[in-house]
């Protein structure tokens, strides 16, 4: 494994980025103070994905408007698959080889990371002041950290931690089967089964998710389901029935799915929970059983009631995590 932990020393700058289907935001990491354990972020610039035919044409872009000089290390975070050097971003229908964009804007070093795995490279670096605990507990200094969120998908990954240093270990388990704990869960998830091929994680667990778990708790309460988007389930959770009861059984149901991730990462290092969705919905959540169903899980019961568990609200987390990734390898 290699050491993550970068070490007091001179700090070359990186050049740091964060794809996704709607913006392209590009920054430099400038310094690392090791006293503090933060990166310090600088020029930033953000650019609607969709003005570019081409990922090569928004870095072009950045570069050509950087005021200073280009760095010669580049860590991109990126919401695609990555295949050995084969980057693919789906939703934007770019794809890009790294090597060849490396040679081409001239990086001495260039990575390309799933946005989940800079999310965990960025776990040890986050500040507590900036982000709300939901959970208590007992983070054991060397153990593993995970990572998840219910966004556009759902994402997860692990920091692996032992005697010879940490790694990212990514992983899809926004696609494993969504268990049923609860009599409710067993009815809503009969009706995602009758209009889904596979429940997974995410089939509940994203924005498109969270409409389907909408109807499915419509249909079960008898009632009739409304044309509603994700955010307008939010908006209307206070005047409809069936919109409040949707998202609370979101955060209860999440409990669950959290705990199970912790269990299958060893996460005795803390779960840190980001994505679009719950940073939205904090009251909700902490009022939610959430705490319960994480902790809930037989003769393991007393593994996960250790395990604290933390809502990431912090800004530029990719940024954290792939100014990380880059600067703590060994050269």
């Amino acid at each position: 494994m290699t050491q993550t932990t970068p070490q007091q020393c001179d700090f070359s700058p990186i050049l740091v980025a964060d794809i996704g289907g709607t913006n392209a935001r590009f920054a430099i990491a400038t310094q690392f103070d090791a006293h503090s354990n933060t990166f310090t972020i600088e020029h930033l610039r953000i650019y609607p994905s969709a003005d570019f035919n081409a990922f090569e044409a928004a870095i072009s872009k950045y570069l050509d408007e950087l005021p200073i000089p280009q760095p010669t290390r580049a860590c991109l975070a990126v919401a695609g698959p990555i295949k050995s050097q084969q980057v693919y971003l789906t939703n934007l229908g770019w794809h890009f080889n790294a090597e060849t964009v490396q040679q081409q804007f001239g990086f001495d070093t260039l990575l390309v990371i799933n946005d989940f795995a800079a999310f965990a490279y960025a776990a040890p670096y986050l500040d507590g002041s900036k982000n709300l605990n939901i959970k208590p507990g007992q983070a054991q200094a060397a153990a593993n950290i995970a990572v998840m969120g219910p966004g556009t998908g759902f994402g997860a990954a692990c920091l692996v931690r032992d005697i010879n240093g940490t790694a990212v270990m990514s992983c899809e388990a926004g696609h494993i089967s969504l268990a049923p704990v609860t009599e409710l869960d067993r009815q809503l998830l009969a009706v995602l089964k009758a209009n889904n091929q596979h429940v997974s994680v995410e089939t509940v667990f994203s924005g498109p998710g969270l409409v389907r778990l909408y109807r499915a708790m419509a249909e079960v309460k008898g009632k009739p389901a409304q044309d509603l988007t994700a955010a307008q389930i939010a908006e209307s959770a206070t005047s409809c029935e069936i919109c409040d009861a949707t998202l609370n059984h979101f955060c209860d149901w999440m409990g669950s799915v959290a705990g199970d991730l912790a269990l299958t990462f060893g996460a005795l290092g803390g779960v840190y929970i980001g994505g679009g969705i719950l940073p939205r919905m904090t009251e909700r959540l902490l009022h939610s059983r959430f705490i319960d169903r994480f902790s809930e899980k037989g003769l393991m019961s007393q593994y996960t009631k250790q395990i604290p568990v933390t809502l990431v609200t912090q800004e530029n987390i990719p940024f954290i995590g792939a100014a990380a990734c880059l600067h703590g390898r060994k050269s």
